[in-house]
């Protein structure tokens, strides 16, 4: 089974404000998570049209997050919050894109790092520890690592012009394996770095500042 990275730019701060902000939340926020409670509804492929899979449903696991809590005794629990997670992600970012369907994405990148290392591209620059980062560390609470294949990165966009960079470098000798995808990640890291430095310096109220990934089966 093949898994599809996808991506979208939201501001770190809007997503972590959301979970454990309860009867907190501003008439943005209440917007925003009524929008995702709506997201969180929609049937998805590998669950049933209840959107529960072996006991803990989506948009349970979107109110526990809002509630200030990810823990669950359901066998899918840690991966039923991840997608209560991404709805709220979704709500608070620009329309995602596609970063590339890979057969074993996890093993792909960590290969890819492997042989960036040996070209000397730096460690903060490497790719997977982004794609694979998980959640923001804001968040006022714990939230389990799934075990389903499901995974969530973040790439603060202020580092994506340096990591293309790097990543030109080293183009003519990496594994020609790897050339094509990374080819593709230079040319997404150059679009999203390009549009953030136009619209921080357009618009005063702009604060979106990370790119999040989404890695599904």
């Amino acid at each position: 089974m093949s898994s599809v990275i996808t991506y979208s730019t939201a501001e770190r701060a809007d997503v972590a404000g959301l979970l454990g902000a309860a009867d907190r939340l501003t008439e943005d926020q209440q917007r925003a998570l009524a929008q995702a409670r709506e997201k969180s509804r929609t049937p998805q492929p590998d669950l049933d049209p209840r959107g529960v899979n072996e006991g803990l449903s989506v948009p349970d696991a979107l109110e526990h997050l809002i509630a200030g809590h990810a823990d669950s005794d359901a066998a899918n629990g840690a991966g039923a919050c991840y997608r209560a997670l991404q709805c709220l992600i979704d709500v608070c970012s620009c329309d995602s894109e596609v970063l590339g369907v890979y057969s074993r994405p996890f093993t792909f990148f960590s290969a890819l790092d492997d042989d960036l290392r040996r070209l000397g591209v730096g460690a903060d620059l490497l790719p997977h520890a982004r794609l694979f980062s998980g959640p923001p560390d804001e968040i006022p609470f714990p939230v389990p690592y799934p075990v389903d294949g499901r995974h969530i990165g973040m790439w603060p966009l202020d580092r994506a012009e340096p990591a293309a960079d790097a990543y030109r470098t080293v183009l003519d000798r990496i594994d020609p394996e790897f050339s094509y995808d990374f080819l593709l990640l230079i040319g997404r890291l150059d679009v999203e770095h390009d549009a953030w430095k136009l619209s921080t310096q357009e618009c005063d109220w702009y604060s979106q500042d990370t790119i999040f990934f989404s890695v599904t089966d």
